[in-house]
């Protein structure tokens, strides 16, 4: 775990330093009162972003492929004795995350299989504490947390018809037939879902592990493959090189992968390959036939050889423990880890780095413009105040009628705001309406009433697919309304430009193209798992109930986040006009008051020049300072983990005290 540990740890300096890079900015800002209401929300949101951040790997396998020892082996080999159950047959028996949270103590929260019975899914329950059974862990006994962990693979037996409520059996599934006993009885998961708290050094670093049981548990729970495993950093799909991929391995990997062929950040574990370390084999025959299933599993997955690692997790952790270098080497599991680096970390930073960059960046632009309206304003005022300077009476009474005019030719282009700021209020509206709960669930209802009427497996088909395209349909109204509203903004930064020769940055781009993606792969998740199979074989009603508690419900998300994003991007719009509207505004009032002072006290001349000379000293001083807050910041984003400290400690060492933010 050395490896990991280390980069989860730079990894972690880099993000920490770079939020006090932006609590630096944003104290600078307010102290120089610069910070306004939309830059503020901005930079707060950027710094939730990076206390919130996780890294997710997700553990992904049939039963009996040695995932949770390749967990123990990866992550928990310092505590010298597995801390996850691993043993032969299923040891995870419900999906389970292991995470840290500090405002909770160490603990098992499951979530009872009994929800299954009734509405909603899992994330929807994960909003109701009382929902959750909660287990201690102590976490200074490992044997202890070993016998806390078994939790997860928990089991109850119940009634067919039982398990058939929770969709945990469907009776024209044969495998599924065999499992019933003399008495009517099935054994399921005692637990529909589990969270770990436990304060792993790397969970402390924002790691998650999200371990997944078979194909059963993927198949009765879709909302892993519409959610948890698609936003995983990292997916490691574990196999057993004595097997290669099964038919089940195979349906599994269908599964996460779905029709999209995105694997970027998928990798095949090749576990258990000291079952074909022979003794009465040379070494590089073993090496011949551990490259041999590779390849297979290399071209049965469409997956890069690369991205294919023939490990022993049994031997890698026994390896671990007991400080043996050479098993350790011999298991592969180095390699692996080194892997695990070079796909989580780089990546992680990447998008870290863009989305914080584009803030920092935005609110710098915004900030700098105004400051540099007022510095040319000041410029302005002083060389006409300077080309006063021994000038009559009559001459300053121009200089103040020109002043009142152009006051007053401002306030009617500022009436403009005011026309733009109704029209974008009435193309924001139209824009949100689409996006918004209740029309969805108009949709959501339609849907569920043509299905109740369904009798045909056709019909049940064209009903679903119509309901996601009217979705698409509702997306793209509200990306119309949103192309519209940019073309209005654009029109008016436009209009100031050439009246007034302002320089303002175009809107951010933005569009729900996102959101229509993450539409089509519910779609695409809803055929994997409500297929013509599914509809002729299952209770008809009961996959309905499937349906709207995983499908619809993920498009209660999609809808919900695009409705956010969508009003955030509209608030973001006229604030840079407005902040540049205010400034001109007062340095035109400041510029009238002045002059009138200097046409009823002549002597007041030079004293204004005075302090104009100095407020302009001071916009000067300004644009320097956060041109090195934007640059501390930008450069912190941009250094490799490595460096990030470094370069922190060097920027706080010229930063005011009460300014400085311990890291």
């Amino acid at each position: 775990m050395a490896q990991l540990a280390t980069s989860f740890h730079e990894y972690g300096a880099w993000r920490d330093a770079l939020a006090g890079s932006i609590v630096q900015l944003r104290r600078w800002l307010e102290s120089t009162q610069l910070l306004e209401g939309d830059a503020a929300r901005r930079l707060d949101v950027a710094l939730d972003r990076l206390s919130e951040d996780k890294l997710v790997i997700a553990f992904v396998a049939e039963f009996s492929r040695g995932k949770s020892e390749l967990i123990n082996a990866i992550f928990f080999a310092d505590y010298g004795r597995r801390i996850l159950p691993s043993s032969a047959g299923r040891t995870t028996m419900c999906p389970t995350e292991l995470m840290y949270d500090e405002s909770l103590p160490p603990c098992i929260r499951a979530l009872p299989i009994e929800t299954r019975a009734r509405f909603g899914t899992t994330a929807d329950f994960k909003k109701a504490a009382a929902e959750w059974r909660v287990f201690a862990v102590d976490t200074n006994s490992p044997d202890g947390m070993l016998q806390a962990f078994k939790l997860v693979s928990e089991t109850v037996r119940v009634s067919v018809d039982e398990a058939r409520m929770y969709g945990l059996y469907d009776p024209e599934d044969k495998d599924q037939a065999v499992a019933v006993d003399r008495d009517g009885m099935v054994e399921i998961s005692r637990w529909r879902h589990a969270v770990i708290n436990f304060p792993h050094p790397l969970l402390k670093q924002g790691l998650v592990i999200l371990d997944t049981p078979g194909l059963n548990a993927i198949g009765t729970e879709p909302e892993l493959t519409l959610s948890l495993v698609p936003s995983a950093h990292a997916v490691l799909f574990v196999l057993a090189a004595d097997t290669g991929v099964t038919k089940s391995d195979l349906d599994v990997w269908r599964h996460i992968v779905g029709d999209s062929g995105a694997t970027h950040n998928h990798i095949a574990v090749l576990n258990k390959i000291d079952g074909l370390w022979d003794a009465l084999k040379s070494e590089s025959e073993i090496e011949a036939e551990v490259a041999k299933q590779v390849a297979s599993v290399s071209a049965t997955l469409g997956l890069a050889p690369a991205r294919v690692f023939p490990v022993s997790a049994q031997k890698g952790l026994v390896a671990k423990v007991t400080g043996d270098q050479k098993l350790l080497r011999a298991s592969r599991l180095p390699a692996l880890e080194a892997a695990l680096v070079d796909l989580l970390v780089p990546a992680k930073q990447r998008i870290v780095r863009e989305q914080t960059q584009a803030v920092i960046e935005r609110v710098t632009g915004e900030v700098r413009q105004a400051l540099t309206a007022r510095e040319r304003s000041l410029i302005e005022q002083l060389y006409e105040l300077r080309a006063l300077q021994g000038k009559n009476q009559s001459s300053i009474e121009r200089m103040l009628i020109r002043a009142q005019a152009e006051s007053r030719d401002f306030e009617e282009n500022v009436r403009k705001i005011v026309a733009a700021r109704v029209v974008l209020a009435r193309l924001a509206n139209e824009a949100y309406a689409p996006l918004r709960l209740e029309s969805l669930r108009a949709r959501v209802l339609e849907t569920r009433e043509r299905l109740r009427k369904v009798r045909l497996t056709p019909q049940f088909f064209s009903a679903v697919k119509d309901y996601f395209q009217q979705l698409r349909e509702l997306l793209r109204q509200s990306n119309a309304k949103i192309a519209e509203i940019e073309k209005m903004v654009l029109g008016v930064q436009r209009r100031f430009a050439e009246d007034l020769g302002w320089s303002l940055s175009p809107p951010m781009p933005f569009s729900l193209d996102t959101y229509l993606a993450e539409l089509e792969r519910a779609e695409e998740a809803y055929r994997s798992h409500f297929g013509a199979l599914a509809v002729l074989t299952r209770d008809k009603w009961a996959l309905i109930e499937r349906f709207f508690d995983t499908v619809v419900s993920k498009s209660r998300e999609v809808f919900a986040a695009a409705e956010r994003d969508t009003e955030a991007w509209v608030r973001s719009l006229l604030p840079p006009i407005e902040v540049q509207v205010r400034e001109q505004r007062q340095q035109l009032k400041k510029r009238a008051e002045s002059v009138a002072r200097i046409r009823d006290a002549q002597e007041s001349l030079d004293a204004r020049i005075g302090e104009l000379e100095e407020a302009l000293e001071d916009v000067q001083r300004r644009l320097e300072e956060l041109k090195k807050f934007a640059g501390q910041a930008r450069t912190l984003a941009s250094r490799e983990t490595a460096a990030s400290v470094r370069a922190a400690a060097a920027a706080d060492a010229d930063t005011p005290a009460y300014l400085r933010v311990e890291i």
